[in-house]
């Protein structure tokens, strides 16, 4: 493992523990030449065969850089760690394995992503749907924002709709 700080390819591993998920090892390290500690994530290559049907009807080899690129877009300047996002990915993931075997369609993976997204973030998840679901207009846009809102203040007992009247005295 190479120091991200000096280079040296010299370091002790100080403690290791696998992650929630369990399918992360992460090790906290120490470079022997200048001290410093840094933390490195082990993740368990599995060889996942799927193939990806995309909206065109081609075929792809299923990629787990893309997701997380996607999510990663959907959740610029939100205040998420990365760690969540990669989270976000493995749940996504484990979801694939289980339920398919050679393919899966590009929207299947779209709408699981999305989700995922909502109970995490729900602008990453407005912004995320915005792509996937490939909003026309700002019509299509603002009704997806006002389901989010509906659906917050439904799991929030007492609180009022932003969309409805306000409440008589």
């Amino acid at each position: 493992m190479w120091c991200p700080f000096c280079k040296a390819d010299d370091d002790k591993v100080i403690d290791s523990r696998a992650t929630e998920t369990g399918r992360c090892i992460r090790r906290r390290r120490r470079c022997l030449k200048c001290g410093r500690r840094y933390t490195t994530y082990e993740r368990i290559e599995e060889a996942i065969r799927l193939a990806v049907i995309k909206r065109d009807g081609s075929r792809v080899p299923y990629n787990r850089d893309n997701m997380l690129q996607g999510i990663q877009r959907a959740a610029y300047k939100r205040p998420i760690p990365s760690e969540r996002l990669e989270q976000v990915v493995d749940e996504v993931e484990e979801y694939l394995v289980t339920s398919f075997e050679k393919e899966v369609s590009s929207q299947t993976i779209g709408e699981r992503i999305a989700e995922v997204l909502r109970r995490v973030d729900k602008v990453a998840y407005v912004r995320f749907a915005s792509v996937y679901r490939q909003f026309e207009d700002v019509g299509d846009f603002i009704e997806e924002a006002r389901d989010v809102i509906e659906r917050a203040a439904e799991e929030i007992p007492g609180q009022q709709s932003l969309f409805e009247g306000k409440p008589e005295a």
